[in-house]
């Protein structure tokens, strides 16, 4: 396999690792709120979407880097690393609340954090799919 192949499979899996965690963490704050559920599943949740998330801007990096036709500064590509920031941070203050004790103290924002982290990753889907501005 070529190094193309190689870092595309690796992007691809840390998209269905950030998912993955993106799922976890609805169950958490969508559930019953139960704290139990918190403790078990947070840690989990979190790795998913730590570890998605990183492999996702790394390889995603690299992958533009790689590909002759494509640039950094490509419209589709910045406006991927934006929606990457913006599912970060939402995900980043989530995780946050999650280790803090429970789901988050409110579930109202709980819940508006996990809707921008999933609008995030489904944009961001969107972008690598249909690559606008390519």
């Amino acid at each position: 396999m070529s190094l193309y192949e190689w870092l595309l499979f690796l992007h691809l899996l840390a998209a269905f690792l950030l998912v993955a965690g993106l799922v976890a963490y609805g169950v958490i704050v969508y559930g019953r709120g139960d704290a139990i559920v918190s403790r078990s599943l947070g840690p989990t949740a979190a790795a998913l979407w730590n570890a998605g998330g990183l492999g996702v801007i790394v390889f995603g990096v690299w992958l533009a880097l790689e590909v002759d036709g494509y640039e950094l500064w490509d419209g589709w590509i910045i406006a991927a690393v934006v929606l990457w920031f913006i599912g970060s941070g939402a995900g980043g203050r989530l995780g946050a609340g999650v280790r803090e004790g429970g789901p988050v103290q409110t579930i109202d924002s709980s819940r508006v954090l996990v809707a921008v982290m999933a609008l995030a990753t489904l944009l961001l889907l969107l972008d690598m799919i249909f690559k606008p501005w390519a």
